[in-house]
């Protein structure tokens, strides 16, 4: 680098590009720049040409000679430095006079910034909408209050965020943009129900916070590209009885809004409630009952007639779950024994009257803490409690009773899988496996597991749930007739598929009417002219020779059979997947796979809407009104 000259430089006036802190011209007798069309780098004393004002060749300049300060100034502007030389008071005599600095700071503004600050995007414009559109959708995904819009920190975000969107207030947001996001989603749920060949439902009550009376109704459907998909239709006010006659009307009514053909319905999962039960019977829509359900009343029902065994060492497991959640000393100590005995490092679980999958949660931690439990309440002399040896045994029978069926319910309660076709194997399986009897069982496992088996099979006695679970399991390439011993079942089976095919193509509309607008004045394509072959010539003949085709019975009848004759899949692979491929070699039996493989095993899919109700109606906005309820959980379920 050059040394620098031994003359001061001043800036040049009234500049705001940061280039020209590191630029400078010489000064006349005055202070003033000599020529101001050539500028003199302060680094190098170079001197670079700046007509009018141009800094291009500066900004060259830097960045050929000078790279470190090129990318220093466009990362982080510098403020302007602008030196003022103060003229002599006497030019003619005395020695020369010293030159002071006055420095002037500028601060470069971005071009966002300058726009900010004067100018907002219009309520009209895209940007605008797009933000606004953003903010809706947030607000019903995540479930938060409308007047989060209102909040300062909220607002200050938006603002750091794009200084030109305004952010409207909660009402715009409450009354405009949530009606119009449901109204966008709700058409695009009615677009994929209307091009559905058939459907099932689930359903559930609840009651909120505020313990207003709702109605949850999901739909679950096989799309043509062979995907199942969950949509939640509506969680409506119920303030009506219970009774068997208006849930039955609700239901009807429920249909008749989305346009949805009772005709088309596979069928409804349901718990086992009467009142549930009988409407479904009155409406005549074939029914499943939830395995959920059925399997927690069975485990309920096995306990209950074995509470004379288990009542005092589940009542120990509740009070010492309560000793160390009450007291944050026992707490601390436990965490230290799991330490030093070398225990896992968890917390104790406490049960739930309604599921009996956290009575079992809570059996299990306790057998996995129980000794680091015993070193702290033998060091504790307040403490009266105490796990015996005997309580010890009926929980390790317990146990032993409720694992091998505890992971059945979280299998079976999935919507995005098919679920319904594994009841039966299931069933089978619990019969041979999990619940079959051992010789090293202690006689108390061997109570529950009898007690539960029996219960759980005498809820799909019903000869209509039975055909329905058949047609399923059949219809899934992982189990088919396999399953079945009664030979005569699965014949009745076979032909109640056959009957079902052949009244669904006696219905098959001629297919989807493509409409295709045409503009006045305009003209309409021909039609391409297909051209004649050798190959569509003999098919012809072929055709006249062969005569017509076979009866829908017929076809039927040997899609079944080559169906049946069709090696199994593994367990563990997607049925719909294999359906997907093979739907062109049976394209008969795959309606009646997508109608009945639709079915839901539990009505998990209702609960899970009801869970998510709860985080919108929640005690802060307990107020809500009913029709803005359904809007917010249909948003917060059915949004991507």
């Amino acid at each position: 680098m050059a040394s620098r000259a031994p003359y001061e430089l001043v800036a040049k006036k009234n500049t705001t590009s940061a280039v020209w802190q590191y630029f400078g011209f010489l000064a006349n007798e005055k202070g003033e720049p000599v020529n101001t069309d050539e500028a003199i780098c302060k680094l190098c004393d170079k001197k670079v040409t700046a007509r009018d004002g141009n800094t291009s060749n500066l900004r060259t300049h830097l960045r050929v000679n000078h790279p470190l300060t090129a990318a220093r100034m466009h990362l982080a502007p510098s403020s302007i430095s602008a030196t003022v030389s103060t003229p002599p008071a006497d030019t003619d005599a005395g020695p020369k006079p010293t030159t002071t600095k006055s420095t002037a700071t500028y601060t470069q503004s971005t071009i966002i910034g300058a726009f900010g600050k004067t100018t907002k995007y219009k309520r009209d414009s895209v940007r605008w909408k797009t933000c606004t559109d953003a903010v809706t959708k947030y607000l019903a995904k995540e479930m938060v209050s409308f007047h989060t819009v209102e909040k300062k920190s909220f607002k200050d975000m938006v603002k750091v965020l794009d200084a030109q969107y305004e952010l409207p207030g909660r009402k715009h947001f409450s009354q405009t943009a949530v009606p119009h996001l449901y109204i966008k989603v709700r058409d695009e749920v009615q677009v994929l129900l209307s091009e559905a060949e058939s459907y099932s439902l689930t359903t559930d009550m609840w009651s909120s916070v505020n313990m207003t009376p709702y109605m949850s109704l999901t739909v679950h459907t096989i799309t043509p590209e062979w995907k199942l998909e969950s949509k939640c239709l509506q969680t409506t006010y119920f303030p009506e009885s219970h009774t068997a006659d208006n849930l039955a009307a609700a239901l009807r009514v429920a249909l008749q809004n989305w346009q949805l053909d009772e005709k088309k319905l596979s069928a409804i999962t349901t718990d086992n409630a009467a009142n549930i039960s009988a409407a479904i019977r009155s409406l005549e829509w074939p029914w499943l009952n939830c395995f959920g359900h059925n399997l927690n009343l069975a485990v309920t029902n096995a306990m209950h007639d074995n509470r004379q065994k288990t009542e005092r060492a589940h009542g120990v497991c509740r009070c010492i779950v309560g000793a160390f959640s009450h007291s944050w000393q026992r707490k601390s100590e436990l965490n230290k024994k799991q330490v030093e005995l070398g225990l896992p490092e968890h917390s104790l679980i406490t049960d739930c009257a309604t599921r009996w999958g956290s009575k079992l949660a809570m059996v299990e931690r306790i057998l996995e803490q129980a000794q680091g439990i015993r070193h702290v309440l033998s060091d504790d002399r307040r403490s009266s409690l105490s796990l015996t040896w005997q309580d010890t045994d009926v929980l390790k029978a317990v146990h032993d009773a409720l694992k091998p069926v505890g992971d059945f319910t979280d299998i079976l309660s999935g919507e995005h899988y098919v679920t319904s076709s594994s009841i039966l194997p299931i069933l089978q399986l619990c019969r041979d496996n999990v619940l079959a009897l051992s010789e090293y069982d202690l006689q108390l496992t061997k109570s529950i597991k009898t007690g539960i088996l029996k219960k759980l099979e005498a809820k799909y006695e019903s000869d209509s749930v039975r055909k329905l679970m058949r047609k399923c399991t059949f219809l899934d390439p992982r189990y088919r007739g396999g399953y079945e011993t009664d030979a005569s079942a699965l014949a009745e089976t076979k032909a109640e598929l056959q009957a079902e095919i052949v009244n669904l193509e006696n219905q098959a509309p001629a297919g989807p009417v493509v409409i295709i607008r045409v503009e006045e004045g305009e003209a309409q394509p021909e039609p391409p002219r297909k051209r004649v072959t050798l190959g569509s010539l003999l098919q012809k003949q072929a055709d006249a020779v062969a005569g017509p085709i076979g009866s829908v019975e017929d076809r039927v009848g040997a899609e079944i059979t080559a169906y049946c004759l069709e090696p199994v899949i593994q367990a563990d692979k997607d049925p719909l997947l294999w359906w997907k491929c093979a739907a062109r070699r049976f394209p008969l039996m795959s309606r009646v796979a997508r109608k009945h493989l639709c079915v839901c095993a539990t009505s998990s899919p209702s609960e899970r809407v009801f869970s998510t109700a709860g985080k919108v109606v929640s005690p802060q906005r307990s107020l809500l009104n009913p029709e803005k309820v359904n809007m917010l959980v249909f948003l917060a379920k059915n949004l991507d």
